[in-house]
């Protein structure tokens, strides 16, 4: 569950994203991602929220980032509101050979107006499940014989102060307040045990 706390001031939040449950999981490869996402809307808004799912391929070069979906809600009348997001898998051939396996990082994005404020991010650990696969890998990825594994446990949570009224204008974003847990962005998620891909080079 993630647990998102409100900013103060003209930027205030207007949504918080106060719990997000992920289905599906562990499961193959190439099954979908599926987040149960809900959301708290303190006043009406008249435009669409937009949502995303980003697969970061490599933690090397953002040029490796895969938006998996996109959809837009709304608009958005004040209450709670809960929806289902499913996105397809990655592409594997968008994915370096080097990354294939190990430890990644999947993203939750929310914007509006075109202004991101907030985004939940969840490391994801892909491996064979076959011991004998595990043990030696072959040179060329069996996707179809992969199984990820996302840490929904522990999810990071960083949210962005943004001028609701005129969302395309505001000001750069910031890090609202927020427990050292989930928003220091410099403070791993979670201790895993060592894999060939680097977690210090991986940024939300």
């Amino acid at each position: 569950a993630v647990v998102s706390t409100q900013s103060t001031g003209s930027t205030m939040s207007k949504v918080q994203i106060s719990n997000v449950v992920v289905l599906n999981n562990p499961a193959p490869f190439q099954s979908p991602f599926q987040f149960e996402v809900t959301l708290e809307c303190i006043e009406d808004l008249p435009s669409d929220i937009e949502c995303k799912i980003v697969y970061v391929g490599s933690a090397e070069s953002e040029e490796y980032d895969q938006v998996l979906d996109s959809v837009l809600v709304g608009p958005v009348p004040a209450g709670r509101h809960m929806f289902v997001f499913q996105a397809e898998a990655p592409d594997p051939s968008k994915i370096p050979v080097q990354d294939a396996l190990g430890v990644t990082i999947v993203l939750v994005i929310c914007s509006y107006l075109g202004k991101e404020f907030v985004r939940v991010g969840y490391y994801v650990n892909n491996d064979y499940t076959d011991p004998e696969l595990r043990e030696n890998p072959p040179e060329i990825p069996q996707f179809d014989k992969v199984q990820k594994n996302i840490l929904a446990t522990n999810p990071r949570v960083t949210r962005f102060k943004i001028d609701w009224e005129n969302a395309e204008t505001s000001p750069p974003p910031q890090n609202s307040e927020m427990p050292a847990s989930s928003s220091q962005q410099d403070e791993p998620l979670v201790q895993m045990p060592p894999v060939e891909m680097s977690m210090d080079a991986m940024a939300f």
